[in-house]
């Protein structure tokens, strides 16, 4: 208070930066809950983040063994079905006619690439 029973402006400013702190007596109660919550969403943003690094990780280590495979020309375990050597259809088992014995090119795949 200033000599006159008035506030002054400062005094104002603290009064109500102490009142809202205070929380009208709750401040035992919200201010640890912020913390908590505070901290969780740290937390969850680190593990987010090291799965993402590591999945990233992952990922370039498979590129990079595929890219070697491909280069050694090593064939993936279904192309002697592309080659003719088999002429069944893997949908229902059954011979699919093909004077080629191509059972691959038979099948018919949706125009959407599967993602329906």
């Amino acid at each position: 208070m200033v000599g006159n029973g008035t506030w002054d402006a400062a005094g104002t400013v603290v009064d109500s930066l102490i009142t809202y702190l205070n929380m009208d007596g709750y401040a035992g109660f919200v201010w640890p809950s912020y913390g908590i919550a505070a901290v969780v969403m740290v937390g969850l943003y680190v593990s987010v983040r090291a799965g993402l690094r590591r999945d990233e990780r992952t990922l370039s280590q498979l590129q990079a063994a595929g890219a070697s495979r491909r280069r050694r020309g090593t064939e993936t375990p279904d192309q002697g079905e592309r080659d003719g050597d088999s002429t069944m259809d893997t949908r229902d088992g059954q011979r699919d006619g093909t004077e080629d014995g191509d059972a691959f090119n038979a099948i018919t795949l949706p125009d959407d690439g599967g993602r329906a």
